[in-house]
């Protein structure tokens, strides 16, 4: 490159705390170790952060999240576990701003394409000097791009070995070309526009700007105001990245006002460090290339940076850590994303949870105040006790009623079985009826809300499921089985009773069936008294055969048993919401939150 004069550079010197690994730097050794590791755990966070629920901001933190893993694995990552690598200088700006020319110009012959079809640079460009070629050909920076080898054609530009690579391959590749006319220490990178009219090109173009070690920002004398290139700008200054501004195609005798305009301009973004590089409005030679006086300056000043050791290193270094801290806000923003995930997720799960929660009391005051014994299932154990002469023996006072319900039943009495396909029948009712209002009621909640409607999507969860009955049917059979098996072990540690058995273990079993049903809290009227004399009479003929206390046990277990399958029934069509949920209080936001705190930490040497 032509010699020139050292460029201004005097930004404050970066902290020195995370210095290369030499022999005896132990002490920065272990911090440099400390420093990945504690990048790496970042890392792995925001790689496995989920953001599932459709919020205002979730877009974005989802969008955020990715570009700072793909900025840990493109530079931070590799920049502190390589201290020492040359410096990445990406070429970057708007479309038609001259950054193949200005490439071309420093390397002092063609090397990459410039032409008036937009957009031109499709395949990033990546020139470095022969003797650091090791650095660029591994996958040490930006290790999502494949790696192509270059070689300078007759027409000057890269040509590689396999032969022309497919524009989509391209795209997700680098070319890599030696040429000893790029000083050892710093590579050039030339990237796609950063306003092109291809999302690939501009996604590519942000990811190469976000893995360099400092900037070489080509706009125009009537494009630098322009707001794309001036929203880099204004990232790279919170990051403290190193930014050259090279104002191209200037006319003649405008070169101070338009200077001092940008200059201006760059003072209030925050770059005020920024050195500025003014490139005449000149024609272009035969090969398109700017005469070489035009970038003399811009060459001068990046051998002078290839050439200092010292300068390099603090170049590097204030970028990693202005990227560090600048990571630590992306990280604590995310901690606050996550956070109002799980407030939302709380909310709609709370929504949830109450609808079921009150199908689940409804049921619970449905079998417990005699609802039940409305209907059918009245009639069926009016049948079964038989209730003319039953409630006349009655009348002579319960007192005697072990004598009396002996002498009732030494008869064959009707089948049990009636009594309990009738509790099936209504009870199974009930739970459908009262599941199905829940499922419609947690639907609505959610329909209502912006991130339960996108959770929901085209289905349709106010009903229950298809098999819901059959499955309800099922657990009403089974705790019936689980009643029986109650009455079996009550009878067997009676046997000194054992003649009460005679009325078989379904017939007694039906009757603590009914005594759990019957409190009457909810029937009226002639009800009332039909509903509480078949409680009484059930449960004096329990206490006959088992005794007080233990048909009071009786009845609590049976009581407990259906409860508990009444609740998994539910508990199974309400998993039908919380699984689009996802977890819930698995603390992403608390580890996000420290993380943070110790990255703002590291990119202050502290």
């Amino acid at each position: 490159m032509p010699g020139s004069r050292r460029g201004d550079w005097h930004d404050e010197a970066v902290s020195p705390t995370y210095s290369g690994n030499t022999p005896g730097n132990g002490a920065a050794a272990r911090a440099q170790d400390a420093a990945v590791a504690l990048l790496e755990a970042v890392r792995g966070e925001l790689a496995s952060l989920r953001l599932p629920l459709e919020l205002p901001a979730a877009p974005g933190a989802r969008r955020t999240a990715a570009k700072a893993v793909g900025q840990l694995d493109d530079y931070i990552l590799p920049r502190y576990r390589s201290l020492d690598a040359p410096l990445l200088a990406v070429v970057g700006g708007s479309t038609g701003a001259g950054k193949s020319t200005l490439v071309n110009a420093l390397a002092g012959h063609p090397v990459t394409r410039a032409g008036a079809i937009r957009p031109t640079t499709r395949q990033p460009i990546l020139l470095h000097h022969p003797a650091d070629a090791a650095w660029f050909t591994s996958a040490r920076v930006l290790p999502t791009l494949a790696r192509v080898r270059g070689e300078l054609d007759g027409a000057g530009t890269p040509a590689t070995r396999a032969g022309a690579t497919p524009d989509a391959a391209a795209m997700r590749s680098l070319v890599l070309v030696s040429d000893a006319a790029i000083p050892e220490g710093v590579a050039l990178l030339d990237a796609p526009d950063v306003d092109s009219v291809s999302d690939d090109n501009r996604q590519l173009a942000s990811q190469l700007l976000a893995a360099a070690d400092l900037w070489l920002f080509v706009t125009t004398a009537n494009r630098y105001a322009d707001a794309v290139p001036w929203k880099l700008l204004v990232d790279a200054a919170s990051r403290d990245i190193l930014v050259a501004v090279v104002l191209d195609r200037v006319p003649r005798g405008a070169e101070e006002e338009v200077r001092a305009d940008l200059r201006s301009m760059l003072t209030r973004e925050g770059l005020a460090g920024s050195r500025l590089f003014v490139v005449p409005e000149l024609d272009l030679d035969a090969m398109g290339m700017l005469p070489a006086a035009a970038t003399a300056p811009i060459a001068g000043w990046l051998r002078d940076l290839a050439e200092d050791a010292t300068v390099r290193s603090e170049i590097a270094r204030r970028t990693l850590n202005g990227t560090v801290r600048s990571l630590s806000g992306k990280v604590a923003g995310l901690a606050e994303a996550a956070r109002d995930q799980d407030d939302a997720g709380r909310q709609l799960a709370d929504d949830v949870t109450a609808a079921f929660t009150d199908a689940g009391a409804r049921i619970h005051r449905a079998t417990s105040d005699g609802s039940l014994l409305r209907g059918e299932v009245l009639a069926r154990w009016q049948d079964f006790v038989g209730t003319g002469d039953f409630f006349r023996a009655l009348e002579s006072g319960i007192g005697r009623v072990r004598d009396r319900l002996g002498a009732f039943f030494k008869g064959q009495p009707p089948p049990a079985v009636k009594v309990e396909t009738a509790i099936e029948t209504g009870l199974q009712a009930v739970i459908v009826a009262q599941a199905s209002r829940a499922a419609e009621d947690a639907d609505q909640r959610w329909r209502a809300d912006p991130a339960g409607r996108a959770l929901l999507g085209t289905d349709d969860l106010s009903g229950t499921t298809p098999d819901f009955p059959a499955q309800v049917a099922e657990e009403i059979r089974a705790w019936q089985g689980d009643v029986l098996d109650l009455i079996r072990a009550g009878g067997a540690a009676k046997r000194s009773q054992a003649r009460w058995l005679s009325l078989g273990v379904n017939g007694l079993g039906v009757v603590l069936m009914v005594v759990v049903f019957s409190l009457t809290g909810g029937l009226t009227g002639a009800e009332i008294g039909i509903a509480g004399g078949t409680a009484v009479v059930g449960q004096k003929l329990l206490e006959a055969v088992f005794g007080e206390d233990a048909v009071r046990r009786l009845a609590s277990q049976a009581r407990r048993s259906l409860e508990k399958r009444c609740a998994g029934l539910l508990e199974r069509q309400q998993r039908r919401f919380l699984d689009r949920i996802g977890p819930l209080h698995d603390g992403a936001a608390d580890t996000l939150e420290g993380l943070a705190g110790e990255l703002a930490k590291l990119g202050e040497g502290a």
